[in-house]
């Protein structure tokens, strides 16, 4: 592996998903010449940023790379993309940095592509067995030619949560006939402009959510009726009520352009909005599908588009020791400084293996899955998680230090956004969409991610 440190470890560290932050743990470890494998469960690494390849990010290029990973890159000629204070799309970040970086020779032979990881546990004690730590972990996978068991002396679990959506039910259940319509139903941020138009225009589109993903999707459809009249927008939010955007940030930034055009829209009825709406249900009708609420029903539509975030899933660590907050299913000592009540991405106090530890020994939640449910993940705060996790894996006290600084103001409109609405409420002044920070968008700025405008 070219070590440009000597490595007595015999079994490799077992990272599971190649998006952003496996990668970039990856490339800590191939840094310090760490035997390492990479298991990644679908057809290409970085899988999740090609979903929402149509999405800009809200964070420059400069904020996106991670600096192991950079020197890495470096290695081979690469350059980091230019402008480097240019927001980059999503298929962007995947051309010019990921897919460069999972094809690095120190890289890519460890990367195993169509692994889905089952299960863990340890090699020869159960659960409620102590003496655990001496035991290798043992990780199952699922592949091609079938099950195959990879020992591992440590397990950075970097997954993500972009495939587990959260249903249209209030209550984290999926609602009365959501499975038998999921074929009109679309999680996340479809690409409405590009390879999904068809599928919308002309159309009636519910969209629920109050994030910024719903945001996106709103924006996509009502500029539809520009080439069809036909289409209808209709937006179901959970609160009881919008507030126009009428604060003035000195610099109008992309997230703020955003909420801005949704309101101008929304006065000039090109969207249909129903606040304070619980879904209990949906079934069809003939005028198409409606979603049923316990106190009457939504007008008829043909699709919809569920923006409601997205959460961890926790099945394939069953047979671990894990310390998980009740309501974030985050690292317990991660949950009072991600809430995201009184934080947003760019706000988090960077951090590392203090708050990431659990009781399992050498086990490690990193990226947007160590967020649990919370939504303020950032790329650059993942970077910080994982470069602190390969230095106590490695037995380097550096593991302790946090290396990383963010601006004052955050990284992307988000976080000013978040500022300014903070010291306008203090101040008793407006406050420019005061729920966005506790949105139930699990994408403020990443997934796997996603530092992404969506």
């Amino acid at each position: 592996m070219s070590p440009e440190t000597d490595s007595t470890r015999i079994e490799p560290v077992v990272i599971i998903g190649a998006g952003p932050i496996g990668l970039a743990a990856a490339a800590h470890l191939a840094q310090r010449g760490e035997p390492f494998v990479v298991l990644e469960a679908e057809d290409d690494a970085a899988a999740s940023v090609r979903v929402w390849s149509h999405i800009r990010l809200f964070t420059p290029w400069r904020y996106n790379i991670d600096e192991a990973a950079a020197t890495l890159l470096e290695e081979t000629g690469w350059v980091l993309p230019i402008p480097a204070d240019a927001c980059p799309t999503g298929a962007e970040l995947v051309d010019g940095y990921l897919d460069p970086l999972a094809r690095h020779p120190r890289i890519a032979p460890f990367l195993h592509l169509q692994h889905r990881v089952r299960a863990i546990a340890r090699d020869e004690r159960g659960k409620l067995e102590d003496d655990r730590d001496d035991e290798l972990f043992m990780v199952v996978a699922d592949t091609p030619s079938g099950e195959r068991i990879f020992q591992a002396s440590a397990v950075i679990d970097a997954s993500g949560t972009w495939n587990q959506p959260n249903p249209m039910g209030g209550n984290g259940l999926p609602v009365e006939g959501e499975a038998h319509h999921a074929a009109h139903i679309r999680h996340g941020v479809p690409d409405i402009a590009g390879a999904e138009r068809d599928r919308y225009l002309g159309k009636r589109t519910l969209v629920i959510g109050s994030g910024h993903s719903a945001l996106n999707s709103l924006e996509a459809l009502a500029s539809l009726r520009e080439d069809d009249p036909d289409t209808r927008v209709l937006w179901a939010l959970r609160r009881d009520g919008w507030d126009e955007a009428t604060c003035e940030d000195e610099v109008l930034t992309e997230r703020t352009l955003l909420r801005r055009e949704v309101w101008t829209l929304i006065a000039s009825d090109e969207i249909e909005t129903h606040t304070g709406v619980r879904i209990a249900g949906v079934e069809a009708c003939d005028e198409g599908l409606v979603a049923r609420t316990r106190t009457g029903q939504l007008p008829p539509v043909d699709e919809f588009i569920v923006a409601t975030g997205f959460r961890p899933d926790w099945s394939l660590t069953r047979e671990l020791r894990l310390d998980l907050h009740p309501v974030f299913e985050c690292p317990y000592a991660l949950a009072e400084i991600i809430d995201p009540a009184v934080a947003a991405c760019g706000t988090v106090v960077p951090h590392g293996v203090t708050r990431l530890a659990h009781p399992e020994t050498d086990f490690y939640i990193v990226g947007m899955k160590s967020y649990g449910r919370a939504p303020t993940f950032l790329l650059l705060t993942g970077y910080e998680q994982v470069r602190s996790v390969v230095c106590a894996i490695c037995g380097d006290e550096a593991a302790l230090e946090v290396r990383l600084e963010l601006p004052k103001r955050g990284l992307c409109s988000a976080c000013t956004a978040y500022l300014d609405e903070q010291a306008a409420l203090q101040s008793g002044g407006c406050a420019c969409d005061p729920d966005d920070a506790s949105s139930d968008d699990a994408m403020c700025c990443d997934d796997s991610l996603v530092s992404a405008a969506i």
